[in-house]
């Protein structure tokens, strides 16, 4: 089983951080058949990170979702973000079924509580416990999946 791990958002800007910081978390668990990846926006560009997956869980900081964070799945879906040089995960997973003539494999979204996205900010001590959190969860569903399908090599 290969599980993608997308987390973006922006660095320099306080709690949008998140995602990244995730990311960075988990990549030095090194957990077999988990690919760790980040950028600071979902682009259309990105569809091609989701081939040969079998899952993907996508990580983002959110300011409206319950503390420490909110877990849906999530299926394809033309929106606003289509066109523009950003896109939600629904509209990745839209493109993805465009350019490669299938649905793309089953994905996830991760909204991890956020207060703060001023420029230059750090982390706030508050989304440092929802980081936390969360990194428990993801920690938790990469061993699952691996653990029902025997593997890597499943």
């Amino acid at each position: 089983m290969k599980i993608l791990l997308f987390g973006y958002g922006n660095p320099g800007r306080g709690d949008d951080a998140l995602g990244p910081e995730l990311i960075s978390h988990i990549a030095q668990l090194h957990l077999d058949g988990v690919q760790c990846q980040n950028d600071m926006q979902l682009q259309v560009e990105h569809v091609t990170d989701l081939n040969g997956c079998d899952q993907v869980l996508f990580i983002d900081a959110d300011t409206s979702c319950a503390e420490p964070f909110e877990f849906s799945g999530i299926g394809a879906g033309k929106d606003d973000s289509y066109t523009s040089h950003s896109m939600s995960p629904s509209a990745l997973l839209h493109a993805y079924r465009r350019v490669y003539g299938k649905d793309a494999p089953p994905a996830f979204l991760l909204r991890v509580r956020g207060y703060g996205f001023q420029l230059g900010d750090p982390l706030s001590d508050l989304a440092k416990v929802n980081l936390e959190a969360a990194t428990k969860l993801v920690a938790e569903f990469v061993l699952q999946k691996v653990q029902l399908t025997g593997g890597e090599n499943s």
